[in-house]
């Protein structure tokens, strides 16, 4: 095959996981920031509650401006909405490598940066599915172990910048490198196949090629299948189970590291660590929309959830490295895939409804579930003296997720299949063009 006959699905995701990556870069290091920040010996010298209440807004505000930035997205296209994401995360990078006092470091990385990130979290996964008909698993696992993969990667890096070029320059550095090449990668990126005249991947090659889906036609849709998902059960369940899951492993992914250095063992130890969990997560971010595209997402998502609760046990007796990575190699299996499989999901629940906004739904509770474990796991070590009851929440929380998920109707079946019924007439219009050019029709 060549490269003219490569399909621009495929061009688009790969721009997707490195906007993801790059975007990343500063977000993933978070548990070698705990552990910096809170070093007596070091130049900040933090409490565990101050750091964490910063990571607790982060996650809080990047799942509330994900709403508002799919919004800014559908209403001026996604590419100008991703050039101000970039020129923002420049902006606050430049801020945050001048933080002096805790009250800065708060704004700066648990405010501010959360609205550039929220814009390379919803609107870009959500404009990857409409590219593909086919291969939507595969695209998504690959798009999802990215976030894997950029943890594997940065957080080691992150060491190195804190150690060799201090503060200030271990934000700079990334943040106007990573910016740019943001910038620059915007500028090949469509929202959706129309935009170049193509069929999503693996579609009917005699069908028409639909009109882009935009304006005041776009919201009417987005607003009347949004009023009747609220409706369901299934809607809120999916919030919450993204809260569970990532709650429980906020806890660990943000304090393995001061775990790990509380045990006498060195900050480049503790960033490997956490560098070989989200190594392992990274196959399963992979492997789990594979599966979950194939046989149905129910029961894969209950099993990672479990697999992600079970590991938090041997953290109650571990003191050697081994120990350690032998923690982080099973739980980045339950790990990585638990949150993976959502827009799966999405597409089994809800067919070629406009979800954007029910994933935005989802990453709210998924934002808020990462600021819960990231505030209570540093006030409970802050008020015990240790980690006992904050990773026995842990293990609580991911378990409460797994029922959860139990509770699910079958994924074979579409939720609300009749939803269309209820648009206004010009939309119908529209929903029967949309129709008349599916495969199979």
């Amino acid at each position: 095959m060549s490269i003219k006959e490569i399909h621009y699905a495929w061009v688009t995701l790969g721009i997707a996981i490195a906007m993801r990556l790059v975007s990343s870069i500063e977000r993933t290091a978070s548990g070698v920031l705990v552990a910096y920040l809170v070093d007596p010996a070091g130049e900040f010298g933090w409490s565990r509650s101050v750091v964490g209440l910063a990571l607790s807004l982060q996650w809080i505000f990047s799942g509330v401006f994900g709403p508002p930035a799919g919004w800014l997205g559908d209403r001026y296209g996604l590419r100008r909405t991703m050039a101000v994401g970039a020129l923002l995360f420049i902006a606050v990078s430049m801020l945050i490598g001048l933080v002096t006092a805790p009250w800065q470091f708060i704004l700066y990385f648990g405010i501010l940066m959360s609205a550039a990130l929220a814009i390379f979290q919803v609107p870009l996964i959500t404009a990857v599915t409409v590219w593909f008909h086919k291969h939507l698993g595969v695209a998504m696992g690959l798009l999802q172990s990215a976030q894997g993969l950029a943890n594997l990667l940065f957080a080691p890096l992150m060491v190195v910048l804190l150690t060799e070029l201090g503060w200030r320059w271990a934000f700079w550095l990334p943040g106007l490198a990573g910016g740019l090449l943001l910038l620059l990668l915007i500028r090949f990126f469509y929202n959706e196949p129309a935009e170049m005249g193509l069929r999503p991947l693996g579609a009917d090659h005699r069908a028409p090629i639909r009109q882009v889906q935009s304006g005041p036609v776009a919201r009417v849709r987005t607003k009347v299948f949004l009023q009747q998902a609220r409706r369901t059960a299934v809607f809120w369940n999916l919030i919450g189970i993204h809260y569970w899951g990532c709650a429980g492993h906020a806890i660990i992914i943000v304090y393995l590291a001061d775990m790990v250095r509380a045990q006498g063992l060195s900050l480049a130890t503790a960033a490997l660590v956490g560098g070989t969990m989200f190594g392992v997560s990274s196959f399963t971010r992979f492997a789990v929309p594979i599966v979950a595209d194939r046989m149905g997402s129910k029961v894969a998502m209950a099993l990672c959830f479990f697999l992600q609760a079970m590991p938090i046990l041997l953290l109650f007796w571990a003191h050697e490295a081994w120990q350690f990575y032998l923690f982080a190699v099973l739980f980045g299996i339950g790990f990585g895939g638990e949150m993976s499989a959502f827009p799966i999901i999405n597409r089994q629940y809800y067919g070629n409804a406009p979800t954007g906004t029910v994933y935005g739904w989802q990453m709210l509770g998924a934002g808020i579930g990462m600021a819960s474990g990231a505030f209570l796991g540093g006030v409970l070590r802050d008020l015990t003296g240790a980690y006992t009851l904050a990773l026995l929440c842990s293990f609580v929380l991911s378990l409460t997720g797994a029922v959860s998920i139990l509770v699910l109707p079958t994924t074979a079946h579409h939720q609300m299949p009749e939803w269309e019924a209820s648009l206004p007439p010009e939309a119908r219009a529209t929903t029967a063009a949309r129709r008349a050019a599916s495969p199979g029709s």
